[in-house]
């Protein structure tokens, strides 16, 4: 992998409030450190410090440049960044060196490529972790690991085993450990609910609202209408004879 260039400077760390002096001067203030060296107090421009940040995907390995002879030459990685809450300016740098002859560990993207076969079935393609941890020289660190996902199926993963890395790239996660892997469908089919009666639904052999109501067999109306023979005022009437 090719090396960015950044210019710093050495820096005081005294007075207390040096360092707001330093950030109203346009520059961010920072530290380099590393394996058996003494931590160094540097600043870095604001505007060549953002730049070189968003560039780190392509350049991790940062050369220094420096008119100091003890900073200038020396091979280094940004460790950590401190931001603003709402601005998100830069507002510290940790700056590790390394030893482009020394293996280091450094935490790499994954980069998933093709289309799974599960998602055209209508899964969901999964992503467990987006970068795993490996090990090799700084010049051979990689922008991004490819993850060929084609043909995954619904439920398949792919491990860490299955991943091919390239030169003498060691990966440092357990090699059983899933990285990716395709779910099944989230919407399933539901059947269609048995019909339930409704207030005011028509039922099965009653009129409809409004109608008049059937009309009873003839004679029927007749024989309950008429009074019973011999029936006196008052008196239950008992049903009449048949002749």
């Amino acid at each position: 992998m090719e090396t960015g260039e950044l210019s710093c400077e050495s820096r005081p760390v005294r007075p207390k409030g040096i360092r707001s002096g330093i950030r109203r001067a346009g520059r961010v203030p920072a530290i380099l450190y590393g394996p058996g060296a003494k931590a160094m107090p540097v600043s870095i421009g604001a505007a060549e410090l953002k730049a070189r940040v968003a560039a780190a995907a392509q350049t991790r390995i940062i050369k220094l440049k420096s008119a100091s002879a003890d900073l200038d030459g020396r091979h280094v990685i940004f460790k950590d960044l401190q931001r603003a809450p709402v601005s998100g300016e830069i507002l510290h740098a940790d700056l590790y060196e390394v030893d482009l002859k020394r293996a280091i560990r450094v935490e790499v993207p994954l980069k998933f490529t093709g289309k799974a076969a599960g998602v055209a079935e209508g899964g969901i393609l999964q992503p467990l972790v987006r970068a795993i941890e490996v090990e090799c020289l700084p010049l051979e660190i990689p922008e991004s690991i490819e993850v060929e996902v084609s043909a995954l199926g619904i439920h398949d993963v792919i491990h860490v085993s299955s991943i091919k890395l390239a030169g003498n790239i060691k990966p440092l996660f357990d090699q059983d450990y899933a990285v990716v892997s395709v779910l099944p469908p989230t919407v399933a089919e539901v059947a269609a609910p048995a019909a339930v009666a409704v207030e005011g639904a028509a039922v099965e052999g009653a009129p409809a609202e409004g109608a008049a109501p059937a009309a009873a067999p003839e004679g029927a109306a007749k024989e309950a209408a008429a009074p019973a023979v011999g029936a006196k005022k008052g008196e239950k009437a008992e049903p009449a004879a048949k002749k």
